[in-house]
This record gives C-alpha cells, sequence and structure tokens, in this order.
C-alpha cells in the first residue's frame, strides 16, 4: 500500500503540473492574441481544481486503467473565442499549438533540473527525498512530451484539430470542424475501439509511440550532458 501511494503521487503531481500549465498557456496565448475570455472567467489560475474535469481527468482515464486500455483523458478546456482573436484563422493555431509547445519546454525544464540532481549520483543509488523528486522529475519528462504529442493528434477535440483545421481552405475547414459535436465518439471509437478490434489499426501504438520515443531519447541526452554522464 505505501508503495503504491508512493508511486501515485509520484505520477499525479507530475501530471497535474503538466495539465495545469498546459491550458493556462492556451488562455495565456488567446489574451497575447486579443481574447481575453479566459482572463475574464478567471480561467488563467494555477489553481488545478480550476481546470480539473471530473470525467476527462478522473472517470474515463481511471475506467480505461482498470479495463486495461489505452488510457487518455482531458482536462477542463480554456475558454478561447474565436471571433475576439485579432486573426481568427490563424490565432487559434497559435492557440492550440501553445499548449504542447508548454509542455515541451517544461521537459527541456524537467530535464535540466533531473541532470542537476543525478549528477551527485553517478556512483550511488538516491534515496529517500531525492529518490522520490528524481522519480517525480522522470514522471514530470514523460508525461510532458507524451501529453504535448498527444494533444497534436488531429482528432477533435485535441489541439492538433485547430491546426488542420486552420490549415485547409475554408470549405474543407467548416466540414472538419461540423465533426466536433461528435468528438467524444469519434475519440473513443479511433483511440479504443478500433485498437481493440484491429491491434494493427493502433493510432496511438503506431503513429504516436515512436515519435513519442525518439522526443524522450532527446531529453534523456539533455539530461545525461547536463549530469556530465
Amino acid at each position: 500500500m505505501i508503495d503504491t501511494i508512493y508511486q501515485a503521487a509520484a505520477l499525479i503531481i507530475p501530471l497535474v503540473l503538466a495539465i495545469v500549465f498546459h491550458e493556462v498557456a492556451h488562455g495565456w496565448t488567446a489574451r497575447a492574441l486579443g481574447d481575453p475570455t479566459a482572463a475574464e472567467l478567471n480561467r488563467l489560475s494555477l489553481n488545478p481544481l480550476r481546470h480539473v474535469d471530473p470525467v476527462g481527468t478522473i472517470l474515463v482515464p481511471g475506467m480505461l486503467k482498470l479495463a486495461g486500455l489505452p488510457v487518455f483523458g482531458w482536462a477542463k478546456p480554456v475558454p478561447v473565442v474565436a471571433e475576439r482573436l485579432r486573426n481568427p484563422r490563424v490565432g487559434m493555431m497559435l492557440v492550440a499549438v501553445a499548449g504542447p509547445g508548454m509542455n515541451l519546454l517544461m521537459a527541456l525544464a524537467g530535464a535540466v533540473v533531473l541532470g542537476l540532481l543525478v549528477a551527485p549520483y553517478r556512483d550511488a543509488e538516491p534515496t529517500g527525498v531525492t529518490a522520490f523528486l528524481i522519480l517525480n522529475l522522470f514522471n514530470f519528462l514523460a508525461i510532458n512530451v507524451f501529453l504535448a504529442l498527444f494533444n497534436l493528434l488531429p482528432i477533435p477535440p485535441f489541439d492538433g484539430s485547430h491546426v488542420v483545421e486552420g490549415l485547409l481552405p475554408r470549405g474543407a475547414a467548416a466540414a472538419y470542424a461540423a465533426t466536433r459535436p461528435y468528438a467524444f465518439f469519434l475519440m473513443i471509437g479511433l483511440l479504443v475501439v478500433l485498437p481493440t478490434i484491429a491491434p494493427e489499426l493502433d493510432l496511438v501504438r503506431r503513429f504516436l509511440l515512436p515519435p513519442v520515443d525518439w522526443a524522450m531519447d532527446q531529453y534523456l541526452a539533455v539530461v545525461k550532458a547536463v549530469a556530465g554522464a
């Protein structure tokens, strides 16, 4: 039980940080581009309770984990009104990539701090608080990388779908945007049902994990360089 709590704490802390800064980055970028909606609704807070979605952050990931299915979830989206952006088409793309961009920047910061922390332990095993911090930082690195690339999938309502919508011709973009009301069912179908009935069509395993593994290798190289390994 103690080990379970230890492992859970080392996952929950970095996960909450990654999600909160991801969402707030959307709001910061929207405000900079002319839409103050998130600020007006006090959603630029770093308070996790303002961003946790009981269904998407807790219920769905927990049920998927218990069922042994691919785990994913979402936070409460920071509100962005495209019409209030100075350039709605380009602005929505920039707002969308701000979240994943923040996660990649935090992963870099985490890699530097992790390198500094493990540097004195090249010939010894860290224990106690130091070991807990190292585990948190490694999970922080992995979660931010996965969250960034996962959100760039071109499936509504993920951030990548806003980028695709901004790049498509206006007619095609309108047709693509029309799928958003069915985003939850589309997400479940493509990420849970499809891999279950046809493992060879597992989008996460085939198309997401290779770039995630590659990115992790680059960040771990930073850790080694900082640690002087």
